[in-house]
This record gives C-alpha cells, sequence and structure tokens, in this order.
C-alpha cells in the first residue's frame, strides 16, 4: 500500500486484497471500529488527525518488523483520518502467512505497536454537541 492513512471509508476487501499471497494460507483480519459504549458515553464519532509524516514512517517500521518478525507475513492496514461516524472502522489491519498462528501473531503484533507508537490523535464529538480529547495513542 502506498500510504497507510487515508480520508477514505475503509474499503476491507482492498486491505485483505493487499495482503493476500499464494504463499499464505492464513490470513487475520483486525478492524478497530468507533463505538458508543456505556463506558464511553454518548460518542457520535471522533476526528482522527496525525502527525503524517511520523505516522506513515512508523507503520513503516512497524511493517519492516513483521517482515523481520514473521519472513513469510505479508500486511496491510489502513487508518482514517478525519471524522469517522460510530460504528465505522477508524483501522483496518489484514496479515497473511503460511500458517494462522503467525497470521494471528503480526495481526495483533500489528494493532499493539500502532496504539503504542503511532502518533495519532482523537477528538471525541458527544452528541449533545460537545467534544473531547482523548489521550495520544502513542507513547
Amino acid at each position: 500500500m502506498s500510504s497507510w492513512l487515508t480520508e477514505r471509508p475503509i474499503e476491507l476487501a482492498r486491505v485483505i486484497a493487499c495482503a493476500a499471497a499464494d504463499s499464505c494460507g492464513g490470513t487475520a483480519v483486525f478492524l478497530g471500529t468507533v463505538r458508543r459504549g456505556p463506558e464511553d458515553g454518548e460518542i457520535e464519532g471522533i476526528e482522527y488527525s496525525a502527525y503524517e509524516e511520523m505516522a506513515e514512517a512508523e507503520f513503516e517500521r512497524i511493517v519492516a518488523e513483521v517482515r523481520e518478525r514473521w519472513p513469510m507475513a505479508k500486511v496491510a492496514l489502513e487508518h482514517r483520518l478525519g471524522y469517522v461516524p460510530t460504528g465505522e472502522p477508524s483501522i483496518a489491519i489484514a496479515a497473511s502467512a503460511p500458517h494462522r498462528a503467525e497470521a494471528f501473531a503480526a495481526c495483533r503484533y500489528v494493532i499493539e505497536e500502532t496504539k503504542a507508537r503511532v502518533p495519532l490523535f482523537k477528538r471525541e464529538r458527544l452528541v449533545s454537541g460537545g467534544a473531547r480529547w482523548v489521550g495520544a495513542s502513542h507513547a
């Protein structure tokens, strides 16, 4: 994929296709969806922003680390920027590998490292019309 960040709605089929390979028998997919739950309050959606150059570079490093750990694995991902309403995915990750255990491990690695390292920022829009910033999703 040429860019990991997008302002368009995520096309899951495209993400999966970018991770596909004839040598891979297992594909794991993770979708992070904007939610409204009892612990979250009345969230209407989330506005995502990023230090784009740094975020793209960090995604490149994470994917390179996947290739080092699981040499046969392929990874594709997209993370939304801009406004994402409740119920829509803000991130999609597909990881394929020769076997399912490697695919699951690679997929989990990407989401955990994304949450820890990629400079993404969230501003929740509330049904009441208010908004609140949520801590950055990087250390």
